[in-house]
C-alpha cells in the first residue's frame, strides 16, 4: 500500500524500480524475522495466541519475495535472459536470493492443511528450511549494501537471537528428559 501511495505521489525516488525492488525485498525479510520471532515469544513470554499467525504471515512473506523476484526480473530486466545471466555471474548476492526464493516456493505449497496431514513428520523437517532461508537472504541483503552494513547485520543478530532461543530451549527440554 505505500508503494502505491509512494508512487502516486511521484515519491519513489530517483530510480523507482530499485526503490520498489529494494523495498519488496526488505519487507521479505523482515516479515520472516517476525515469522521466525513468534515461537521464541511463546518460549519466553508463555503466550501462545500469535502461533495461529505464523503461515498467515509465512505466505506474506513469500507473496512479497514474488514480488521481489518478479520485479528484479521483470521491471529490472524486462525478462532478457542473457542481462539477467550476466548480472548474477557479476553479482553472486542475486543468486544467494534467488536459492533463498526456490526454497520458499515448497514451503508456500505445503501451507496447508491437507499437506501437513500428507507429509505428517516430513512437513515439521522440510519447513525447518526457513532458517536456512533466513540466513542466505540476510547474506543476499548484505552483499547488497556493501558499505553500509548496520541493518543486514542488525537483522543477522536479531536471527542469531531467535535461534539461540530456540536453541537454548531445545537443550533445555533434553536436560530435563535426560532427569
Amino acid at each position: 500500500m505505500r508503494l502505491f501511495y509512494l508512487g502516486l505521489q511521484d515519491n519513489l525516488s530517483a530510480n523507482p524500480i530499485e526503490f520498489i525492488e529494494r523495498s519488496t525485498g526488505y519487507w521479505t525479510l523482515l516479515i520472516l524475522l517476525v515469522t521466525l520471532s513468534l515461537t521464541p515469544v511463546r518460549l519466553l513470554a508463555g503466550i501462545a495466541w500469535q502461533i495461529q499467525l505464523r503461515r498467515m504471515l509465512g505466505l506474506m512473506m513469500f507473496f512479497y519475495a514474488c514480488l521481489h523476484i518478479s520485479i528484479y526480473l521483470w521491471l529490472d530486466y524486462s525478462f532478457v535472459w542473457a542481462d539477467i545471466t550476466k548480472d548474477i555471474s557479476k553479482h553472486p548476492r542475486i543468486l544467494v536470493g534467488f536459492a533463498a526464493f526456490v526454497l520458499t516456493i515448497p514451503l508456500a505449497i505445503t501451507s496447508n492443511n491437507a499437506m501437513m496431514k500428507l507429509l505428517r513428520q516430513r512437513w515439521k523437517q522440510l519447513h525447518q528450511l526457513v532458517y536456512f532461508i533466513a540466513i542466505l537472504g540476510i547474506i543476499h541483503f548484505w552483499w547488497l549494501v556493501k558499505k553500509d552494513i548496520r541493518e543486514p547485520l542488525l537483522f543477522a543478530l536479531i536471527l542469531a537471537v531467535l535461534l539461540g532461543i530456540r536453541i537454548y530451549f531445545k537443550i533445555l527440554a533434553k536436560q530435563r528428559r535426560v532427569k
